[in-house]
């Protein structure tokens, strides 16, 4: 499946604040798209388009706090910069305790942003590809059948094939058999490999 381009998503409901950092972002070599309002772009959003997020922090209606609570909710990823006035650093304190990647406290020089934003877009681009790798890991783990499961959560634990044998009430020679099937299913080169995959996949929510 062919990638989608990465995008900067601007939110805040000033005109002249939208324009002038969708011109800035596209000098830049960026593609940019801008919203005036939250429900305008979560209304737009799909989580499967890579990218960052420039986001106001005060708006009418729903604030970019609110805007970020919903993201969460929806398991969205996207890194979040936020954009604040001179009274909003409690504000801003609280959307990096909800995980904002950055926020910039206006006025910012363009170059801050700019950097700010490469850096969010790296951040997304290692988020999406950790989720691509830990998605296939778990596809292969469901192609794996009950029996081969439990000698893949005993081989993990560092047990022997003679233990699991005990353990699972099978001879040696059937863990061997099906210890190999995992192997090939998981598409694992080492137990290292194995055990590291299935740390990979705990780690996720």
């Amino acid at each position: 499946m062919k990638e989608l381009p990465q995008t900067v998503f601007v939110v805040d409901d000033d005109d002249a604040v939208r324009n002038s950092l969708k011109l800035l972002l596209k000098s830049a070599g960026m593609h940019a798209e801008v919203f005036g309002s939250a429900p305008e772009f979560l209304a737009k959003y799909d989580a499967a388009q890579p990218g960052c997020l420039v986001l106001d922090v005060r708006m009418p209606g729903m604030s970019g706090l609110e805007m970020q609570h919903e993201l969460n909710l929806k398991g969205a990823t996207i890194p979040v910069i936020f954009i604040t006035g001179h009274g909003d650093i409690p504000m801003a304190v609280e959307a990096m305790q909800h995980g904002a990647f950055d926020f910039l406290q206006k006025p910012f020089r363009d170059q801050d942003l700019l950097d700010r934003v490469q850096r969010a877009l790296t951040r997304d681009s290692e988020n999406r590809a950790r989720l691509r790798h830990t998605d296939r890991i778990r596809e292969r783990l469901a192609s794996l059948s009950p029996r081969e499961r439990e000698v893949l959560e005993l081989v993990t634990q560092g047990k022997a094939n003679k233990m699991v044998a005990g353990d699972l009430g099978v001879s040696q020679r059937t863990v061997e058999i099906h210890r190999a099937h995992v192997m090939q299913k998981m598409e694992a080169g080492s137990l290292a490999e194995l055990v590291r995959m299935m740390m990979a996949i705990a780690r996720q929510p």
